[in-house]
């Protein structure tokens, strides 16, 4: 039998150690070349419902071991397409994003197709072929829901506002659809005062001055969403309306409900931006995994007012 000699022994025990090593090596090298990332883009950075929903994105694919890689839109429309080809160029997995406009963003919906990439909408949706799914709310089912507890509010008569959102936006104008469907149940109620326009408190606050200017009895204020809302119910108040004219929201932002809570938003719909996120991760990784998902994937809602405000905001420790 060959006698191997020390050096030969110390030899082939550093040979089986360095492959075991580049064993190794090469399958956390692997294993992190398969980690997935996934791109956001969001309609609007500092909208507090898209920054609870980011947190939601991030805190699902955490628990999958996912990164998210994010860009910048702020409702600019140019801005997003370049920020969907950005992410596709840094190679994501796929794509969930909350598009500015049902047309006008379709472009990147044709990239992230192009790039054989999956792109989600979260709460706004496209009109693209390409949509791979949309995570959406019952977009006129809501609207008829806000419909029906203002004219319970307003006792069946009376003179109402729109401040709908961005007229290319199908989501709002659904909502604004299944709103108006039910009021024209009411021949007692007239709608004397619509627009379209940005989801922002200052054009709350200008629309709302601009329908009470108009209308000094009006009775209610529909709003698109919580920041309008916000914006419409702090005119009302300055004009001396805040027991005679309501304001409703939508989203069901903290700083929503804290106002219902000190009376100064009349209702508000609780969509939960936190689990919207952490769903559209959810229906991402079902379609990546293969699963039958459908086309469209709804949140429920939840109507928040003076009657159930206290179940919804955060517990005091």
């Amino acid at each position: 039998m060959l006698k191997l000699r020390p050096a030969v022994y110390a030899f082939a025990a550093l040979a089986t150690v360095s492959a075991t090593v580049l064993a190794f090596g090469s399958k956390a090298a692997s294993a992190a070349d398969q980690k997935i990332t996934i791109g956001v883009s969001l309609a609007q950075d500092d909208n507090p419902f898209y920054i609870v929903m980011l947190k939601g994105i991030r805190a699902r694919a955490g628990e999958l071991g996912w990164d998210v890689a994010t860009v910048s839109a702020n409702e600019d429309k140019v801005k997003q397409i370049n920020g969907v080809q950005d992410l596709i160029a840094r190679g994501v997995k796929g794509i969930l994003i909350s598009p500015i406009d049902a047309v006008g963003v379709n472009a990147a919906y044709d990239a992230a197709k192009a790039a054989n990439i999956p792109i989600v909408s979260v709460a706004r949706g496209s009109t693209s072929p390409n949509q791979t799914i949309h995570v959406a709310m019952d977009e006129k089912q809501i609207g008829r829901d806000i419909a029906d507890w203002t004219v319970k509010a307003i006792g069946g008569e009376g003179k109402v506002a729109m401040l709908m959102g961005p007229s290319g936006a199908p989501t709002f104008r659904n909502l604004a659809e299944g709103y108006t469907e039910v009021m024209a149940k009411n021949p007692k109620i007239q709608i004397v005062f619509k627009t379209d326009g940005p989801l922002t408190r200052e054009r709350g606050v200008k629309q709302a001055e601009d329908a009470l200017v108009a209308n000094p009895d009006l009775k209610a204020i529909y709003t698109a969403n919580d920041d309008v809302a916000l914006g419409a119910a702090q005119a009302v108040i300055a004009a001396g309306r805040g027991d005679k004219t309501i304001v409703t929201g939508m989203n069901g932002v903290p700083p929503a409900l804290h106002a219902i809570k000190d009376g100064k938003l009349a209702m508000t719909v609780e969509l939960n931006p936190f689990l919207w996120g952490r769903l559209g991760v959810d229906v991402l990784a079902s379609y990546l995994k293969g699963d039958k998902v459908e086309s469209r994937v709804f949140i429920k809602h939840v109507l928040v007012d003076k009657t159930n405000i206290d179940e919804k905001l955060p517990k005091k420790p």
